[in-house]
């Protein structure tokens, strides 16, 4: 489920972050879905279970699953509006992205493309 580089200078922690949010935003992780426990997660990528703790504690403070004490992590189902600041922070870093890719010479119409694919992929639960 969860594949690790250990050789990247990306923390551990954040790689899965990463990961989690990768899967929920491609529909391969659904709203109230089970994680595995930090005990299972831990043995099964070899890692310290304070390391997944880390990553479950943050996916928390962002908004992307909820605790319930002795049931484990949940999915949080997308609710609009529910993060005002991330959505700010998101469009910001979409326009300069999307400004890049006119500089580069990407259509209106390549853009629509890669929007519907996403798109696609999220209702196919697909990767990318």
């Amino acid at each position: 489920m969860f594949e690790l580089d250990v050789r990247s200078r990306k923390p551990i922690y954040e790689q899965l972050t990463d990961k989690v949010k990768e899967m929920i935003m491609h529909g391969i992780l659904r709203a109230d879905d089970q994680l595995p426990s930090v005990r299972t997660l831990s043995s099964q990528l070899t890692v310290n279970p304070n390391t997944i703790q880390k990553a479950y504690r943050e996916l928390e403070r962002e908004g992307y699953i909820y605790s319930l004490q002795g049931k484990g992590s949940f999915i949080t189902p997308s609710q609009q509006g529910q993060n005002e600041s991330k959505r700010a922070e998101l469009r910001e870093e979409l326009l300069r992205l999307m400004a890049e890719a006119v500089y580069l010479g990407f259509t209106e119409s390549e853009i629509g493309a890669l929007y519907r694919q996403v798109l696609e992929q999220r209702e196919g639960g697909e990767k990318p």
